[in-house]
């Protein structure tokens, strides 16, 4: 799945336009990568663990040549799988996916503004 379909695919979960879907997505990356760049840790709980782990100065090789380098200490963002999220992968726990509700056009709509969803979200769908 790509950033484009994964657009998709929480707009049509959350009853929202892809603009809205896109900017939450965007949102969330910037949140994520803003929380690792001070050295902090993301937990979802049930999901998983972004970190960012500190690799140590050491010697390599140079493949074209064979020539000893020196890499320089670093740190590299990772993720680490929560247990829930393992278990559904390899198919021991079924997800807890609710079930998606169809918006009628006279709904509510469900961004909270209190409008018929066909004159508010649901505008031009």
């Amino acid at each position: 799945m790509n950033r484009k379909e994964l657009i998709d695919a929480l707009a049509e979960r959350t009853c929202s336009t892809k603009a809205d879907a896109d900017r939450n997505i965007g949102a969330l990356i910037d949140i994520i990568t803003a929380t690792l760049k001070k050295g902090d840790n993301v937990a979802l709980v049930g999901f998983g663990t972004f970190e960012v782990r500190k690799r140590a100065a050491r010697a390599g090789r140079n493949p074209s040549t064979g020539e000893a380098i020196k890499i320089k200490a670093s740190k590299a963002p990772a993720f680490k799988a929560g247990a829930t999220l393992k278990a559904v992968v390899n198919g021991t726990k079924q997800a807890a996916v609710k079930p998606k509700k169809k918006v009628g056009p006279n709904d509510p709509c469900t961004c909270g503004s209190g409008a018929k969803y066909k004159n508010c979200c649901g505008a031009g769908k």
